[in-house]
């Protein structure tokens, strides 16, 4: 039996290789250098042409349109939750009937711009007045807001069906195989078992979607919802001052950011027992 009678003296760190410059990392800093002058010109922009008066007559107005969003985003997020679940069921029905049913409609609402979507909600359904009148409906269809939630929903169903039925593909085969080895009941497993695995798989689309979201609302806009994008061509038609669309794009990107963080926070939690 052999042993060590000296030790290897530490050695140093190799030498960095210098990466030589080619030309896509050339274009690349030039690149970065253009974006960095545009921003620097944007906000000097923004600083010069700053007038209190203006944001103190139509920042209510922004508040007020901040909200009329963040609104229609939040109901349309959670009532396209509920209608996805069953649209993702009947996605992965044995039965063709149902299976068809659902792909047809995901496959429209996905297949087609919300704007359209918008446009036949709002425009179409009003050529059917006495029959919505004879059920009771037209008190909903009549009102520019509710038109607007409404496509929203529908829309966002189609998708969040389509990212649920996936992600709960996603769960290994033998999570079903074990659950019904232990006895436990079907709905049961599904409810407990598979749909928390199918969850956390989803939570990535699922934000990204509703950031999708956030920033096709602005299409609401065009059948007079006063929303952020509302109220911003409203004060663009009395000022002419192109800045009303900047100060909506960065309303419209503190929202984007503040959902990414949130949804990285949540991501972060409800995966702390996947990381090492």
């Amino acid at each position: 039996m052999s042993y060590a009678e000296t030790l290897i003296p530490p050695q140093p760190a190799p030498r960095a290789v210098a990466k030589p410059v080619t030309a896509s990392r050339l274009i690349g800093y030039l690149l970065v250098a253009f974006w960095a002058l545009l921003a620097a010109l944007l906000i000097f922009t923004v600083v010069a042409g700053w007038d209190p008066d203006k944001f103190t007559h139509y920042g209510p107005r922004y508040l007020h349109g901040l909200w009329i969003t963040l609104s229609l985003v939040f109901i349309s997020v959670i009532c396209g939750a509920v209608l996805s679940l069953p649209l993702a069921m009947a996605r992965l029905s044995k039965y063709r009937a149902l299976n068809w049913l659902a792909y047809g409609y995901i496959y429209f609402f996905r297949g087609t711009p919300l704007l359209a979507q918008l446009f036949l909600v709002y425009y179409g359904l009003g050529a059917f007045r006495p029959q919505m009148e004879a059920v009771g409906l037209w008190w909903f269809f009549r009102d520019a807001w509710y038109c607007g939630l409404f496509a929203m929903t529908i829309n966002t169903a189609a998708y969040q069906a389509e990212i649920l039925r996936g992600a709960i593909e996603s769960v290994p085969h033998g999570q079903h195989e074990a659950a019904a080895a232990l006895g436990i009941h079907k709905v049961i497993a599904f409810r407990k078992i598979i749909l928390p695995q199918a969850f956390i798989v989803a939570l990535r689309p699922y934000g990204n979607e509703i950031i999708l979201l956030i920033k096709g609302s602005a299409v609401v806009a065009i059948i007079t919802v006063l929303d952020l994008m509302g109220e911003t061509r409203y004060a663009f038609s009395r000022t002419f001052d192109y800045q009303t669309y900047l100060w909506a794009a960065i309303f419209y990107l503190a929202m984007v950011e503040a959902l990414r963080h949130l949804w990285n926070w949540i991501e972060r939690r409800l995966t702390r027992h996947l990381k090492r």
